[in-house]
């Protein structure tokens, strides 16, 4: 549906829910989003819609301190980032979507073939990886940060072989997008 058309009337009170006009709603049979051209704004991210959430008092009140703590001018910016996360996390869901992963390793770069081991791990899969690099974090520590690029399903594969190899201290994957699918 074209944004300058005025959404179907199904109840002939202004919106297909009865009462006033929706500024906003998406029609989940259809797959189509119907909103009001007076409540579109424009801005440096395009159409921007503003459309209302109800929320319990107490959730609101623990909401508004994470957005003040965290440092968000308001809570819309918060809400769009809450929102990005989530569709992130959809993505990785989609084995054959092409995702990025930083994965951090800390470990002894004494213990025996270790490192060996974890190199000739991340050269099986040249492909994926993008970047390495190796800080020495004291005497006998290391972490080593290497950022993929590839399916979700075999940067985890590789995660999951890197971080299960013996004598690796702690590890983490970051699972991230590439931003082509998400405003």
């Amino acid at each position: 549906m074209n944004p300058e058309e005025s959404p179907p009337q199904l109840s002939g009170h202004g919106s297909p829910f009865g009462g006033t006009p929706d500024p906003f709603w998406f029609d989940f049979q259809k797959k189509e989003y119907y909103f009001s051209k007076e409540f579109n704004k424009e801005d440096e991210m395009g159409s921007v819609i503003r459309f209302g959430v109800s929320l319990n008092k107490e959730l609101l009140k623990e909401f508004d301190s994470l957005v003040e703590k965290t440092g968000y001018k308001n809570r819309s910016e918060a809400i769009r980032d809450l929102i990005r996360e989530r569709l992130v996390s959809e993505e990785w869901k989609e084995e054959e979507k092409e995702t990025v992963g930083i994965l951090g390793l800390v470990y002894d770069h004494e213990a025996r073939e270790l490192t060996e081991t974890l190199i000739r791990i991340q050269h099986q899969y040249i492909d994926l990886i993008v970047s390495s690099t190796h800080i020495h974090l004291d005497h006998h520590n290391c972490l080593e940060v290497i950022i993929m690029k590839g399916k979700s399903s075999l940067i985890r594969k590789i995660a999951d072989e890197l971080l299960s190899t013996r004598n690796v201290k702690h590890g983490k994957l970051i699972m991230t997008t590439t931003g082509s699918e998400i405003a």
